[in-house]
């Protein structure tokens, strides 16, 4: 019998695909691969920090033959994240993506400058909500209640560890990852600096059918 997809715990044979997923994804949930340079840069910024720093809040949807096709991934505490991800993280990456002296140029400068600003997730309008995630599957995987079940892993992995409530944040135009968030109970978190741009998500960490007994 051919095994089901699954999600499962990431583990470092993961990380080339991991990255793959990543790109794949980055440009409004396309591939980024014609708008960018090097679209590497994205999972130096968005995920192998991640698997790097906190391998154990890594999960990824699994085929059933051992390929990766989706993952969350996140941290436990923004905060020191944020210090792990300057002092331990940056140090990797920094010479293959040397930070621009002068304002960004081009779309791949766009997002280095970003990797080489983790202080930008100290939010304090988000404060209440200590951890974040990323989430990305493959386009082909979509839509198939996947995404469901690596949240509820997520979910269910911060609150073991006694994290009351997690954000996000997305491109405010990606209306299809807007509905999807909304189905599993997140909502909007006021944040005026973010602009019109970018959207703040956040909720508790409970399961979602206890959240939905409680309103």
């Amino acid at each position: 019998m051919t095994p089901s997809p699954a999600v499962r715990p990431y583990r470092p044979e993961d990380r080339e695909a991991l990255d793959d997923i990543c790109v794949r994804t980055a440009h409004m949930g396309q591939d980024a691969r014609p708008h960018y340079k090097d679209p590497g840069v994205f999972p130096a910024a968005f995920a192998d920090p991640y698997v790097h720093l906190e391998p154990e809040l890594a999960f990824v949807l699994d085929d059933g033959d051992d390929n990766a096709v989706g993952y969350i991934l996140g941290t436990a505490d923004t905060p020191r994240f944020v210090e792990d991800y300057r002092a331990k993280w940056l140090p990797l990456v920094a010479d293959r993506y040397p930070e621009p002296h002068h304002e960004p140029r081009t779309p791949d400068e766009e997002i280095v400058r970003l990797l080489h600003r983790p202080e930008r997730m100290l939010v304090p309008e988000v404060a209440a909500y200590p951890a974040h995630l990323h989430i990305d599957l493959l386009p082909e995987w979509q839509g198939r209640g996947y995404g469901r079940a690596l949240m509820e892993t997520f979910l269910r992995a911060l609150h073991e560890r006694g994290v009351a409530a997690v954000h996000l944040s997305m491109v405010a135009a990606n209306t299809p990852a807007r509905a999807f968030y909304d189905r599993l109970g997140f909502h909007e978190i006021d944040v005026p600096e973010a602009g019109a741009t970018v959207t703040y998500l956040g909720r508790s960490t409970r399961p979602t059918e206890e959240l939905r007994t409680r309103r």
